[in-house]
């Protein structure tokens, strides 16, 4: 069954530390930004799990004992999701859903999420919409598409919706085509809408800033 209303997601946040590697922040500080973004997406983060490693596992992103570690506190908390501070590639999501057995999220799925929440133009949830296609095109998975069957919602399943999962890659292509027409037809509204308000001497301002900065309490 699918989450009600009130019901919250939860999840680990899963962090890795390459030795050697200049970062402009912490992981610490990374994974602090992290669980805010995951905390505007709704979800209740139980734990955090850090690694160490002179490089990233190309089949796991994580040490296998890592994987075990975290399908433990997964299967234990019975959490809904584990929560990667990085974009994972598609093998390395197939095989992480495979052997942790709950749904995985990277930095990248929980940005375009947050997104399709609060997308409030046409134009804006077309190009969130678009955007989430892409990302989840190399990403289709059985697992996913038997969460998609069972109605199930939640984070990295928002937006264009959870039954598109179940289409095959031609079909989301399709759609991925005919979000492009609409956007351009939207485009070209916006344009002629900016030109006459340019005729009327009205003032336009953008308000332009990070995920979770606080655009919308400024505004």
């Amino acid at each position: 069954p699918g989450l009600s209303a009130n019901q919250q997601e939860r999840a680990i946040l899963v962090s890795v530390a390459v030795r050697g590697e200049q970062t402009s922040f912490s992981p610490e500080e990374s994974l602090d930004e992290l669980e805010r973004l995951a905390q505007t997406a709704g979800i209740q983060i139980v734990g955090r799990e850090m690694q160490n490693l002179d490089a990233i596992k190309s089949g796991t992103y994580i040490g296998t004992g890592k994987v075990e570690t975290i399908k433990a506190i997964c299967d234990a908390e019975e959490l809904d999701m584990a929560i990667f501070d990085d974009e994972l590639s598609p093998a390395q999501l197939r095989t992480l859903e495979s052997e942790i057995g709950v749904r995985i999220i990277d930095r990248t799925a929980l940005i375009l999420d947050i997104f399709a929440l609060h997308a409030q133009t046409r134009e804006g949830a077309l190009q969130v919409a678009l955007a989430q296609y892409a990302y989840r095109l190399p990403r289709l998975t059985r697992m996913w598409t038997h969460l998609s069957r069972q109605g199930v919602g939640g984070v990295g399943l928002r937006g264009p919706g959870e039954t598109q999962l179940e289409l095959d890659r031609r079909e989301i292509s399709r759609r991925m085509a005919q979000i492009r027409v609409e956007l351009e037809q939207v485009r070209k509204q916006s344009s002629s809408q900016r030109r006459r308000r340019r005729r009327q001497g009205l003032p336009v301002v953008s308000i332009v800033g990070y995920t979770n900065a606080g655009k919308s309490t400024l505004l």
